[in-house]
């Protein structure tokens, strides 16, 4: 911040003995330390509050596209059930609950197959045959 060089600096020592005297010199240095404090504790307590305030911003504008991105969403999703709603007729939605589709094929059928009579066909469960 302040390009001060060694022989500047002895510069000011120099003149500052001369004009505040050698036994004044560590109070007034000891009175510029507590500014140079004070001026170090203002600056930081002033930029802590930009970036606070920088912060809230970021959170205010991220929650502003999150909430234009739940609002699009939600209307595209609207959207296909509606559209999915219209394009099913009343139909379609009765056969959603039948096991067996119209047109599809029999059911294969797993584990034993029931015994069949001479015709081919299959016998009760009681046993007895058909007449």
């Amino acid at each position: 911040m302040f390009d001060i060089g060694a022989s500047e600096l002895l510069v000011l020592v120099i003149v500052a003995i001369v004009v505040i005297g050698p036994k004044d010199l560590p109070m007034a240095l000891r009175t510029a330390g507590r500014w140079v404090a004070k001026m170090r504790s203002v600056s930081n307590h002033f930029r802590s509050g930009i970036e606070t305030m920088i912060r809230e911003a970021e959170m205010e504008e991220m929650e502003r596209k999150w909430k234009e991105q739940n609002e699009r969403i939600m209307r595209e999703t609207a959207a296909q059930e509606a559209a999915a709603a219209q394009g099913q007729t009343v139909d379609d939605a009765s056969d959603q609950n039948d096991p067996l589709p119209a047109g599809t094929a029999d059911p294969v059928m797993i584990g034993p197959m029931p015994p069949e009579d001479k015709n081919g066909e299959a016998v009760p469960a009681s046993g007895t045959a058909r007449p």
